[in-house]
């Protein structure tokens, strides 16, 4: 297992460096990049005509509408785009792997207190709505598999999959209108992590508004997950049951549920472990634009978007960096996990396979 582990730790580096590479190359083609943004601004241009121009054709038909070479050399030269491919490429190496992520183009603040200062809401959202969802779906799941087939099993199956098939920011609309002051009730507020007098309240306080802003957001973005786990959670236990290991525990006088938590449930949770990883990122960034947008919470999601609309490469390049390392290692604590749970797992090719 250790072997295992450090294989992959080393597999960390050159897997970002091919995600760098790919995301940089898309970058070099996609139009109205920051230089072009940045000319079109100072003669006056649209955002309709910087979409459409980009790289050297851009410079040509700017230059015509009256800005010398020497000004649009200038731009470049600001933004280090007068450099060569290969050596833009490597400079963007240099300063994500020492985590110099520079200044934003747009925001004119350095990227990393930019990020440090959106990444509470994000994370916020995403780890409350990720706990609940395993801590809620786990024991649902369980349940529903012992009472297979009972009025339970179908009641809550139904009330799940109804959760999913209503997108979360469709939900979010719905609570606005009933709970924070739309055409109903006035009990939650509408936008903000934390009140404006928060500073001034006791530390309970703090906790009881900070949650009081959260609830209506994390709804939002965790019932959609709740079906998908839940039945996850109850199908795996329903086969790990049926199984003669089960079967013997139950012979040897052992009750259902120390057959469950004792014997079953480690077996069933290695296809809840597949997706941890996946699952953490979706929650984490999943829908949080939306959610974001719609609570007027101004988190990474938000940012993200406005980066890749503005072509803010710093944040963008900056973003992408920190979500490949927390895929890459949220992976690596899936297989750690497989094999506490399952210590039988080996990661090792058997001779003669």
């Amino acid at each position: 297992m250790f072997q295992y582990c450090l294989k992959r730790i080393l597999l960390f580096f050159p897997t970002l460096f091919g995600i760098i590479f790919i995301t940089f190359m898309i970058i070099q083609i996609v139009p109205g990049g920051p230089v072009e943004q940045m000319i079109m601004a100072r003669i006056g241009g649209s955002e309709g005509e910087v979409s459409q121009q980009s790289g050297s054709d851009a410079g040509h038909k700017l230059f015509r509408r009256g800005m010398d070479e020497e000004q649009i050399l200038q731009i470049k030269k600001l933004y280090g785009f007068d450099k060569p491919v290969h050596q833009r490429l490597l400079d963007w190496y240099y300063r994500l792997f020492t985590f110099q992520f520079g200044e934003s183009y747009f925001h004119h603040r350095n990227v990393t207190e930019l990020l440090a200062e959106k990444l509470p809401v994000s994370a916020s959202l995403g780890i409350i709505s990720f706990l609940l969802t395993y801590l809620i779906c786990i024991p649902l799941g369980i349940a529903r598999a012992v009472r297979s087939g009972s009025s339970f099993d179908m009641i809550s199956g139904a009330i799940v999959l109804i959760g999913y098939s209503i997108p979360g920011f469709v939900l979010g609309v719905f609570l606005i209108i009933l709970f924070a002051g739309g055409s109903f009730w006035d009990i939650f507020p509408l936008r903000g992590l934390v009140s404006d007098h928060f500073s001034e309240l006791s530390t309970i306080g703090k906790i009881k508004d900070y949650l009081h802003h959260l609830l209506l957001p994390i709804i939002c973005t965790t019932i959609g997950s709740f079906a998908v786990m839940t039945n996850l959670t109850r199908n795996s236990v329903l086969e790990q049951i049926s199984q003669q290991y089960a079967m013997t525990a139950k012979s040897k006088g052992l009750t259902e549920s120390q057959v469950i938590w004792k014997h079953v449930l480690r077996n069933a949770m290695i296809p809840l472990v597949t997706g941890f990883a996946g699952g953490f990122l979706t929650m984490f960034f999943g829908s949080s634009l939306l959610i974001e947008t719609l609570f007027s919470l101004d988190g990474l999601g938000l940012l993200s978007y406005e980066a890749v609309i503005r072509r803010d490469y710093p944040v963008v390049m900056a973003n992408l960096f920190f979500f490949s390392l927390l895929f890459i290692t949220g992976n690596l604590l899936s297989d750690i996990l497989y094999v506490l749970i399952d210590p039988r797992i080996s990661f090792d090719k058997q001779a003669g396979n």
